[in-house]
């Protein structure tokens, strides 16, 4: 574990109160709150939307199969959690690359035979695919739901993000769920282009490579999915649970989200 490099989980975590991070993740949070002192809502958001998709996909629509691809380090509650308390039968695959998220989550989820973790890179959806683990308990021959939260941001263009996702896509059963959110670039916006920008660059000079994308690009990475109402919207407005109490951070206005089914 590269203890001189910030890394995306330990910096969530840093954020969230936890104390699984290191100093160097403790000072991009600090960038991160001068940008924004707000910005801690925006990281809720994620966490947030992804609990509420859990309850939907496993408690309504019954999905007992989910596959969560670029995992964090575990929370008060996390997404195996939340399925399993509404079907106890959903099974779970958390893939991740980051040493830390790998070994407290086999921690976490040791005496959990529904829930796996799996070292594999998400940027190469055959390994992951084809990875003994992800093979055994899960059936790509049935619906299932994929996330893809906060990741493909962090995927350089010349390694083809949209084939990347469209690659997942394709291996899936019609009637799978593919979850999706995605930092934006609000071109049409110059003020929140320029916040954009900023906490990109935080991630760049903490040696975290970042891509902002536009609405466009990330709606043309779902080509081929039939989005579920509201469509792809702030992470905030994807059916919160409540009215709003309080008007939006401006960091929770870079981050798109939406639940594609595949036909």
């Amino acid at each position: 574990m590269d203890t001189t490099r910030a890394s995306v989980p330990r910096v969530y975590d840093a954020l969230l109160g936890g104390k699984d991070n290191f100093q160097v993740d403790r000072d991009v949070r600090a960038r991160f709150l001068e940008l924004d002192p707000e910005f801690l809502r925006a990281v809720l958001d994620r966490r947030d939307f992804m609990m509420r998709v859990t309850r939907y996909l496993a408690g309504e629509l019954g999905i007992s199969q989910f596959l969560d691809l670029g995992a964090t380090l575990p929370e008060a509650e996390n997404t195996h959690e939340v399925a399993q308390r509404l079907n106890r039968e959903s099974a779970m695959v958390y893939v991740s690359l980051d040493r830390g998220v790998l070994a407290h989550g086999r921690a976490l989820v040791a005496d959990n035979d529904r829930t796996h973790m799996v070292e594999a890179d998400f940027r190469k959806p055959r390994q992951v695919i084809e990875h003994p683990t992800v093979a055994k308990h899960l059936d790509f021959s049935q619906p299932m739901a994929v996330y893809h939260v906060g990741t493909m941001q962090h995927v350089r263009p010349e390694r083809d993000p949209a084939g990347i996702v469209a690659d997942y896509i394709d291996a899936l059963a019609p009637g799978s769920y593919f979850v999706f959110a995605h930092l934006i670039d609000p071109v049409e916006d110059e003020e929140l282009s320029k916040l954009a920008n900023a906490v990109r660059d935080v991630y760049v000079n903490a040696q975290v490579p970042l891509w902002l994308r536009t609405r466009e690009e990330i709606e043309g990475m779902l080509a081929g999915l039939e989005l579920l109402d509201p469509g792809l919207v702030l992470l905030a407005d994807w059916w919160p649970d409540g009215p709003r109490l309080q008007p939006l951070g401006r960091t929770q206005r870079l981050a798109l989200g939406a639940v594609g089914r595949k036909p």
